[in-house]
């Protein structure tokens, strides 16, 4: 969900465009062509909608397991305020912004030193080995939309969370 600043900023790059074509006689011809600065508030803004639909269903999951014994956890990460990973039983999910228009997504277990990949458990073993990354980019779509995409196939928010959440519960179960 945007807020009403996200979604009214274009329309104040338009005013101030006018108005320093107003001041200068100059007329703009990249009008809304900051295209890496509105491809990294979208990027940012993707991350906090992915943010907020893993906070939703950690919350649910948390609930309807009971126990306080193999919750998920969400925790945010100093490098953006969008960035976060997902915790439990040693195991995290990364979500990250790789660059403008990319988000990464990594998967791996915190475990003890000597514990190698090859020696996770075979009821631990996972479809996407774990610390490798996935990748969801942002492609241009008609009119300027962006849209969000996985190996060139259009993604949504709600089957990114449902694919990662159910991933990462059936890996981090102890």
């Amino acid at each position: 969900m945007e807020n009403m600043n996200d979604r009214i900023s274009w329309i104040r790059d338009l005013v101030k465009s006018e108005e320093q074509m107003e001041e200068n006689g100059m007329i703009e011809m990249g009008v809304g062509a900051d295209t890496e600065r509105g491809l990294m508030m979208e990027t940012l803004g993707y991350l906090q909608q992915l943010k907020n639909a893993f906070i939703e269903t950690a919350q649910t999951f948390n609930e309807l397991k009971g126990s306080a014994l193999g919750r998920v956890k969400i925790y945010g990460i100093a490098k953006t305020q969008a960035d976060f990973m997902l915790f439990r039983n040693g195991f995290k999910m990364i979500f990250s912004l790789k660059q403008p228009g990319v988000v990464s997504i990594r998967f791996n277990f915190i475990g003890p030193a000597n514990f190698m990949p090859s020696q996770i458990p075979t009821n631990m073993a996972s479809t996407a080995p774990l610390m490798n990354e996935i990748l969801i980019e942002a492609s241009q779509a008609a009119f300027g939309e962006l849209v969000w995409t996985y190996q060139g196939k259009q993604t949504r928010v709600d089957h990114v969370v449902k694919y990662h959440m159910s991933l990462f519960i059936k890996e981090s179960a102890k």
